[in-house]
């Protein structure tokens, strides 16, 4: 695959920042465009490497990375996600395309189906990390906000320990779990507060992303395919028991994809991830 052309496009309040890896030959395949929120573009690098025959996009969503905001927040709610996606396949003028969307992406892309149905052929969503789907949604919600919470009040350390020790848990949330404060030094955090708040993962983007709830009527009825996907090794995990929930309101079933939540990636299965989702693209081929 030729090495990546970097562009960026003005929004309003924002400048987006995005990847296109030609293929190695012309074809008549659609772009694929691979997205996750908070993760850049950095995160798809390795998965990018497996679709040569085809082109891929990848990006920094608004407000992370290359894609700064104007007024310098490191978040954005689904629905703005949505809309700059929209307007980069627009750009792109490759529409509809396939999507990877991997965990916020996952949920962005259920924004953008309903608003812009016409901009999708295919959505693999994996691993959306929606609480509003669980039965034990109160429970999770109130491990989200606790672990924001924290953040805002305490710093990095203090709240990514919290989130580890979270999304450690397999099965429903113990009531009391936003009681426990595990100790940020055991898992190689610092215990020290250095006073930064933008922290893409921890600041208002955890609450927009679980808080959202997907407009489940217009998702079935849009032409596009849609394949809720979860991690082998992710059974019972927060964001795999959203995806289950998620492939039931859909009236499907969970495909279940190599490895776990970021199984595309280094630290994962990349080959047979990529091999799956292969397969599962040109099944509407």
């Amino acid at each position: 695959m030729a090495e990546p052309k970097t562009r960026t496009l003005d929004l309003p309040g924002a400048t987006l920042t995005y990847d296109v890896r030609e293929p190695e030959s012309e074809n008549a395949e659609p772009v694929l465009l691979m997205i996750g929120s908070p993760m850049d573009a950095n995160g798809f690098t390795t998965l990018a490497g497996y679709f040569p025959d085809r082109p891929v996009v990848t990006y920094d969503p608004r407000g992370v990375g290359r894609s700064p905001r104007a007024d310098g927040v490191t978040a954005a709610t689904p629905d703005e996600h949505a809309e700059d996606l929209h307007r980069l396949i627009a750009e792109l003028d490759a529409g509809p395309v396939d999507i990877l969307a991997s965990s916020g992406g996952a949920v962005n892309a259920f924004a953008l189906v309903p608003a812009h149905p016409e901009d999708v052929r295919t959505l693999v969503a994996h691993e959306p990390p929606l609480a509003t789907v669980l039965t034990d949604q109160a429970e999770a919600l109130a491990v989200i906000t606790d672990i924001h919470q924290t953040y805002e009040r305490d710093g990095f350390g203090p709240a990514m320990a919290k989130f580890i020790a979270f999304t450690s848990v397999r099965g429903p949330i113990a009531p009391d779990f936003p009681n426990r404060a595990p100790d940020p030094a055991e898992v190689g955090l610092p215990t020290e507060d250095d006073g930064s708040r933008n922290h893409p993962l921890l600041g208002p983007h955890m609450i927009y992303v679980t808080c959202y709830e997907p407009d489940f009527d217009s998702l079935r009825a849009a032409p596009a395919r849609i394949v809720v996907a979860g991690g082998a090794e992710s059974e019972g995990t927060f964001p795999c028991r959203a995806a289950l929930a998620v492939a039931e309101r859909l009236g499907g079933e969970l495909l279940i994809f190599p490895s776990h939540h970021g199984g595309f990636g280094q630290q994962g299965d990349p080959d047979a991830f990529a091999a799956t989702l292969r397969q599962v693209l040109a099944d509407d081929s």
